[in-house]
């Protein structure tokens, strides 16, 4: 119904508009008695061999959804009711900022895929601190913390160190965001001492609480395997908690649209279908590099039930979608959580 129906409708309209309309409308919607209940027994799958257990968090199931979708934390009640096993917010900043020029989210039909360049837009951590206060589901939340348009790359610390404290009651884990293409410098914080200092930084500050949370980074497709080596030796060194591979990547290549329409969107960040491959490269030379026992987060590209055990395979322990969900709707979480199962 989703693919048939709902979403042609969905993409007449301007993309980043219909996500903030399908937003309020879901709000609205859930504040109806039963809509809840009635979502959850539609879409969640209730299995214990679903469970997973990283970095000293219990996940009901190994399906989460991205950073990027819900970025304010406006609807982490309602994007439950979906079935995901957990829910990343963000990237959040210290003080709010609009992000880049719109337009700025694009889609790519003919390859399943999207482009945004969004720029850290988000109305700043302390406002989705009072949304966190307000929320009742028990699902797992991740923070995905970044650095201000503003802030050169030498004060970057400040801002994620910013974000980790008022974010530190209200999340279970964190993620070091500093692989998004669509803030100017911040893929510079990738470079083996930035990223060394940053992430040891950050780590020192959940180490100092009485109640630890585990500290993840976020990397980019577009490293070469010399860079992705120094991620591996910065990961052990500093003790970093996990790894979510990948973000969103550069490159153009082998795509079927054409080249005068990619030339009209200009710069940003391509997810979806032509993410997978890469996605799953990185995975598998990271779970090789790293051991069978350090936590891995695979994300991009999955847009289906074999994606995800594709994704799976190359080494991931839990998986994200983002694309896939706005592609194919929120029954795909259900079903990829029937296949793991064994159902």
């Amino acid at each position: 119904m989703y693919k048939l129906l709902i979403r042609p409708l969905l993409f007449l309209f301007d993309p980043e508009a219909i996500h903030h309309f399908t937003f309020n409308f879901l709000k609205l919607v859930c504040q109806l008695p039963g809509i809840k209940l009635l979502l959850k027994r539609f879409y969640v799958a209730q299995e214990k061999s679903l469970q997973r257990t990283l970095f000293g968090i219990t996940f009901s199931n190994p399906v989460g959804l991205a950073a990027g979708f819900d970025k304010d934390a406006k609807l982490i009640d309602e994007l439950a009711c979906f079935g995901f096993g957990f829910i990343e917010i963000g990237t959040l900043t210290p003080i709010a900022q609009p992000g880049n020029e719109k337009p700025r989210l694009f889609r790519l039909p003919a390859d399943g895929g999207l482009v945004n360049r969004m720029g850290f837009n988000n109305g700043g951590v302390s406002a989705a601190v009072g949304r966190l206060k307000k929320r009742k589901s028990q699902v797992i939340v991740g923070g995905n913390i970044g650095k201000n348009k503003i802030t050169p790359n030498e004060s970057a610390f400040d801002d994620y160190a910013k974000c980790f404290e008022a974010l530190y009651p209200y999340v279970d884990y964190f993620v070091v965001n500093v692989s998004s293409p669509n803030t100017p410098g911040l893929r510079e914080l990738q470079e083996k001492e930035p990223l060394k200092k940053l992430l040891a930084g950050v780590k020192a500050l959940s180490e100092a609480k009485e109640k630890p949370k585990p500290v993840l980074l976020k990397i980019a497709p577009d490293l070469t395997e010399t860079q992705l080596q120094d991620i591996v030796e910065i990961l052990l060194d500093t003790k970093t908690d996990g790894v979510i591979a990948t973000n969103t990547t550069i490159s153009r290549d082998g795509l079927q649209t054409g080249a005068e329409q990619l030339d009209r969107i200009g710069n940003g960040g391509l997810s979806g279908k032509p993410l997978l491959k890469r996605s799953n490269e990185v995975i598998s030379f990271l779970r090789s590099k790293l051991g069978k026992n350090y936590p891995i987060i695979g994300v991009g590209g999955v847009m289906s039930v074999d994606d995800a055990v594709d994704k799976i395979n190359a080494g991931a322990d839990l998986i994200q979608l983002y694309t896939g969900f706005v592609y194919e709707g929120p029954g795909i979480v259900k079903r990829i959580n029937k296949r793991i199962s064994g159902r």
